[in-house]
């Protein structure tokens, strides 16, 4: 009989991150993917999330270096606290119509945001083994998207049987107290300097950190070839965000089946994120071949739905307006009951989902191939965030500018394709093992074991003196 990982272990890690994740980002992509947070109008969810994006370029970006610096317990769970202000900011906004509390607090959820991200980054792709890495990430994967799976049966069950556009204030409330359920969850994180694998081996390789250090090595990001070959898959990675909720879900479905969509939507993510980790951890292939398998299926996958994207695009050019004017989608806003009309673009909604998880489970993968030093990966994990984020400004913002509909579509499925070169580079030039990784044999002994910079030799604590030990990774 199967017993409970060890709290210490990195799989307790990570299903603990995912948790929180599941409470807090979670409930954000369902009340995101309902399109405009919930609003028939979508012009201030638009701005929050434009605002929201544009606080997380920066603290993506620098995120990495503020977990180093202050640990993962408290910046996790300060950062969930963002979650709920910005899920109780469309309460105001219900009441009041009045946006600029609910931009201001997207402003102060991308603080946070990008804070957390890069924690969870650090957590999911530095604890596992480097033959673990795809299953890891999975499990995160899934467990954070069941958030996103039960964010849309709120709406859906309160919802169903109003006639309304926005969602109730009582969808809005149960938002909050999950979220910051999911903040206090935080607190429940161990160290990373006692997270001991099964094999006996310390998840801490670098525990020598300053501010200084931390702005150093922000710089060098910019530097990092690697990095710079991956700004195009970061830009790219949530920009398909605000097409696929604001001008397909928010435009050519009910509200109710709005909710059902995204059921679906983040359903899919769970089952695209557990079958390409068999392939991620597949130890009779070469990393390079695993990859370029997973490069080809991303891609093939990608430009397979937005072929079918196109099809349906043509149909129409907008969706409900502010004024009563309803969408010009032929027979009008779907139902998930009219199975006929429902089913396609349904299954092509579930199959975004599918390519979400695809997409950025391998762009975990890849930056996790990197490196197996935490403190890079806190790092990495940030500046894909953060790059990430800039992308999502620009996507938000089209729509927030009425950009035609048609037009979003093509600007996605072309930036796809530009992603595409630098990211294959990247993969034809993985090693099978991370040049910092150090073997087993050399870090028995768990979290009493420190070592220095990657290549160094391992020493174990009692070899240190006092100096050195009052700066272990304690955090």
């Amino acid at each position: 009989m199967l017993g409970l990982p060890r709290y210490y272990s990195p799989m307790t890690q990570v299903i603990l991150v995912g948790i929180v994740c599941f409470l807090c980002p979670g409930m954000f992509n369902a009340l995101n993917g309902m399109g405009g947070g919930g609003q028939v109008d979508r012009t201030t969810g638009n701005n929050a999330n434009t605002a929201l994006y544009t606080a997380f370029i920066v603290f993506g970006i620098v995120g990495g270096s503020i977990v180093n610096l202050f640990g993962v317990r408290w910046t996790i769970a300060v950062s969930g606290l963002s979650y709920a202000l910005y899920s109780g900011s469309y309460i105001y906004l219900n009441h009041t119509g009045n946006g600029a509390f609910t931009i201001a607090a997207g402003g102060i959820l991308g603080v946070g945001a990008g804070i957390l991200w890069a924690a969870q980054g650090m957590i999911m792709v530095s604890y596992p083994r480097e033959d673990e890495k795809g299953k890891y990430i999975a499990i995160f994967w899934i467990i954070f998207n069941l958030g996103g799976v039960i964010g849309g049966i709120l709406p859906f069950a309160i919802n169903f049987h109003s006639d309304t556009d926005s969602l109730s204030d009582s969808v809005y409330i149960a938002f909050v107290v999950l979220e910051c359920l999911g903040a206090a969850m935080g607190l429940t994180l161990a160290p990373p300097a006692k997270v001991v694998r099964d094999d006996g081996s310390s998840v801490v390789l670098v525990k020598y950190t300053s501010a200084g250090k931390e702005a150093a090595e922000i710089v060098k990001l910019f530097l990092n070839p690697m990095m710079l070959a991956l700004i195009p898959m970061c830009f790219t990675s949530n920009f398909f965000y605000s097409y696929q909720f604001g001008p397909v879900n928010a435009s050519i479905f009910n509200l109710r089946t709005r909710g059902f969509n995204n059921i679906f939507y983040w359903g899919a993510q769970m089952v695209g994120a557990y079958a390409l980790s068999f392939l991620l951890d597949n130890q009779r292939m070469t990393r390079r071949k695993r990859g370029l398998i997973a490069f080809a299926i991303v891609a093939v996958f990608f430009n397979v739905i937005w072929g079918g994207t196109l099809k349906q695009q043509l149909k129409y050019t907008h969706g409900p307006l502010p004024g009563g004017e309803p969408t010009d989608y032929p027979g009008g806003l779907i139902d998930f009951l009219q199975h006929g009309r429902a089913a396609g673009p349904i299954i092509l909604y579930t199959l975004y989902g599918v390519g979400d998880a695809l997409y950025q489970n391998f762009a975990y993968w890849l930056i996790g191939s990197l490196t197996n030093d935490n403190q890079k990966l806190s790092r990495y994990s940030g500046f894909y965030k953060g790059i990430q984020s800039l992308g999502s400004v620009v996507a938000w913002q089209l729509d927030a500018k009425s950009v035609s509909y048609l037009d979003q579509m093509i600007g996605n499925w072309v930036l796809l394709g530009i992603s595409l070169v630098p990211m294959l580079y990247v993969v034809v030039t993985l090693k099978d093992h991370s040049e910092d990784a150090l073997p087993a044999s050399a870090v028995k002994g768990g979290s009493d074991d420190v070592y220095g910079e990657p290549g160094s030799k391992a020493r174990s604590a009692t070899q240190l003196s006092g100096s050195d030990k009052a700066q272990r990774y304690e955090i």
